[in-house]
């Protein structure tokens, strides 16, 4: 039973008394109503619903009150959802007792009290969030228990004491560790460099002292780490140089001292860094991110001098007494030792070249059948991949057949220009990847695994299909195979979404906005936050993948362009990139690849998202295309060209084509209800207008007309939160004040 997303309820006492008559249901599984207005305190005999029930989600709503006792009767509760109401009192310790719970969702209410040490309980949980509430006390150590805990999410509270070093062996920690805003004290502990696969970390705004401990540097998958606002001493610890895919880095706001690292003008994905109010002192890197004043803010730390011009610092003063010729002195150690230390691994590396140069001959010998290459040992004209701590698995040939049950079709995902997807349950990795085999019989298919690892080993963002190991061996048959092994997408592509035969799956605006959003990050990063710009070449919707989440990954990079410098001003003719109909007109003339190209592509399928019809459609024809079909449609005619799909919800109230003036008398006079009709009507409509102007404006003719991606990026952002904003406001209309509609004028959406 699911009705989430909906206007159910109208925030009085009695909303929620219809959970007493779903006593009787006891074979329901599900229960939703998620994001409504229901209102009210939850019911006693909410205990006494079916043992069957495996999802409980009434987050969202205006729901008042404690939490009842008898929750803890539903034993086979996976997912227990309450957050975003106005809840108080204090957790039940009866919580612990629902062994088969996996997410647990409290926060942003006002509940008080202690945590209770009893979710410790729960070994099966792997999200937590008790975020915004008034929680008190230390954090139970026993939270340690929880093994399969991915997220926990503890901002917000009134949270005292250290952090518990139990925390640290919580080994599965992947994805987030928040405890910002509370009032914790203590150091970081040493421990917490265990967590080697977590990805984001937030200690900011507590009264955390003490040195960055150095053992951080284990921390290899850490993107984020936000610890500002504390009271950190000392200086930053050198060991961290290993984290190279850290993203963003805050430690503002404390007493940091000593010198800025080198390291930190050479992390190769760092977006964002602020060091500002420490005691910082010396000269100010040039190299790396510190050349984008926009991405740096080192304010506040008076003893820093040189720098780029835009910062401002005063000149470094010259150095020429005894320190400097000391400092210089070390330098020309250090530089012997460098040299020793090459000469010394170049002999190793001739002795094992020709240890295994004798190796393979004697296996050729015993018979060629065996031969097998390693996945990330590639021939000299082949991609080689960075030493990532993921990719040291060794794939072979025989794992890739195994994982697939013999490339079965049962497992085949779908096919390409350049080979064929299969689904594939690997031991090491224990969980089922994707595997793009190489048909290298295909003119291009080499080229385009060449130009693929090359693009995904230098690139790493939240929106990009993440390559997670490469197989260039021999088959059964002694030919050559090359294969390439990603993350496996849960949800399939964009396509499959949006021209699916089956009607049990529908995009709402939110899901499709936060598409848009989601793929112009990757295109931003691409353009420009990578080292050297990338093209991709082939955006269309069946290269936007989606994980478990509804998260974008772009994928297919078989046809990446990388732009170096030296090729910015050339003007050659190139073979005709992308696919048909997403392929910017610009191509066909010969002119060179470009971001603005990927640009075009976007702009389609961002009409294509809305519209819901192929660039290729049939209706497409006789001069018309998809970009001068929008156009032609806007404004008023926008909801007649909208997919059906996203408007399934609002087809019974279609109020568009009538008088506005009149539905305005009629909802005054008759029944309060034409009220939210008009204004979730005219929301949406403003909605796809202001959407549709960004793709058509990224899909103009001329490239010098196309609306670059970071503004797009921005302009969908501002979309969205006006949707969002507009749609909370409609919600809260009080009925008896019906009669002040809320017009929005599509100026305030674009």
């Amino acid at each position: 039973m699911n009705f989430e997303i909906n206007n159910l309820g109208r925030n009085t006492s009695g909303d929620l008394r219809f959970l007493d008559f779903l006593v009787n249901c006891t074979s329901l599984q599900v229960l939703s109503f998620e994001d409504n207005i229901l209102g009210g305190e939850l019911p006693k005999t909410i205990g006494n619903l079916s043992t069957r029930l495996e999802i409980l989600a009434l987050g969202d709503n205006i729901i008042v009150g404690s939490l009842p006792t008898g929750l803890e009767n539903l034993v086979n509760l996976t997912l227990l959802s309450l957050d975003n109401s106005y809840l108080r009192g204090s957790v039940p310790e009866s919580l612990g007792k629902l062994r088969r719970l996996q997410g647990l969702l409290l926060n942003g209410n006002k509940l008080s009290g202690r945590i209770p040490s009893s979710i410790g309980n729960l070994t099966s949980l792997s999200t937590l969030h008790i975020e915004d509430n008034e929680l008190e006390g230390n954090i139970p150590p026993e939270l340690g228990q929880c093994i399969r805990l991915s997220r926990l999410n503890l901002t917000g509270n009134n949270l005292v004491g250290s952090i518990p070093k139990e925390l640290a062996g919580l080994s599965s920690l992947s994805i987030s560790l928040a405890l910002a805003n509370n009032s914790l004290t203590g150091s970081l502990p040493a421990e917490f460099g265990k967590l080697i696969n977590l990805k984001e970390m937030d200690i900011s705004h507590n009264k955390l002292s003490g040195e960055i401990p150095s053992t951080l540097s284990s921390c290899v998958s850490l993107e984020r780490f936000i610890a500002n606002n504390n009271l950190f001493r000392g200086e930053i610890p050198e060991s961290l140089k290993g984290l190279r895919g850290l993203e963003e880095i805050d430690l503002s706001h404390n007493n940091i001292s000593g010198e800025i690292p080198e390291f930190l003008g050479k992390l190769p994905y760092l977006r964002r860094l602020d060091l500002s109010f420490n005691e910082l002192e010396g000269e100010v890197l040039t190299e790396g991110i510190f050349a984008n004043e926009t991405a740096v803010s080192i304010l506040g730390n008076d003893k820093l001098c040189g720098g780029p011009p835009n910062y401002n610092f005063p000149t470094c003063p010259k150095q020429k007494d005894a320190s400097s010729k000391k400092h210089i002195s070390s330098r020309i150690k250090v530089a012997i030792i460098i040299s020793v230390t090459f000469l010394f691994l170049l002999l190793c590396s001739f002795a094992a070249c020709y240890i295994v140069t004798r190796k393979s001959r004697k296996r050729d010998l015993t018979g060629r059948s065996s031969r097998q290459r390693q996945s990330d040992h590639f021939d000299d004209e082949e991609p080689t991949l960075f030493n990532d701590p993921i990719l040291t698995a060794k794939i072979t040939y025989q794992d890739i057949f195994k994982s697939t049950n013999g490339f079965s079709e049962d497992n085949l995902v779908g096919t390409g220009s350049f080979g064929s997807v299969y689904r594939g349950k690997f031991q090491v990795f224990d969980k089922v990847m994707a595997v793009k085999v190489l048909n290298l019989q295909q003119r291009g298919a080499l080229k385009s695994f060449s130009d693929e690892c090359r693009a995904l080993k230098s690139i790493r963002h939240r929106n990009l299909l993440k390559i997670i190991a490469v197989c260039s061996s021999i088959d059964y048959q002694g030919n050559d195979f090359k294969c390439i092994v990603f993350e496996f997408m849960e949800n399939g592509s964009l396509d499959d979404w949006l021209h699916s035969k089956g009607d049990e799956q529908h995009l709402n605006i939110i899901q499709r906005l936060n598409i848009a959003i989601d793929a112009a990050s990757a295109l931003d990063y691409l353009h420009n936050n990578c080292q050297v710009p990338i093209v991709h070449c082939d955006l269309k919707p069946s290269n936007i993948l989606l994980d478990e989440e509804m998260t974008v990954r772009v994928g297919d990079f078989g046809l990446a362009k990388f732009l170096f410098k030296s090729s910015w001003n050339k003007h050659t003719s190139i073979a005709l990139n992308g696919s048909i109909g997403y392929i910017p007109p610009e191509y066909g003339s010969g002119v060179n690849v470009s971001t603005l190209g990927d640009v075009y592509s976007f702009g389609i399928m961002l009409l294509e998202l809305f519209i819901g019809r192929r660039p290729t459609n049939e209706i497409f024809k006789d001069g018309l295309n998809i970009h001068q079909y929008v156009k032609s449609h806007l404004p008023r005619h926008v909801t007649e060209i909208a997919d059906p799909s996203l408007l399934l919800a609002y087809e019974e109230h279609n109020i568009y084509e009538d008088n506005a003036s009149e539905l305005e008398e009629k909802a005054i006079l008759q029944d309060d209800e034409y009220i939210s009709k008009l204004n979730t009507s005219t929301i949406i409509q403003e909605c796809l207008v202001s959407i549709m102007k960004i793709g058509l404006l990224c899909s103009s003719s001329s490239p010098r007309d196309r609306m670059p991606i970071s503004i797009a990026l921005k302009e969908i952002h501002t979309i969205k939160n006006l949707f969002l904003e507009s749609k909370r406001i409609n919600n809260s209309i009080d009925r008896s004040d019906g009669n002040k509609l809320i017009k929005l004028s599509s100026s305030e959406f674009y």
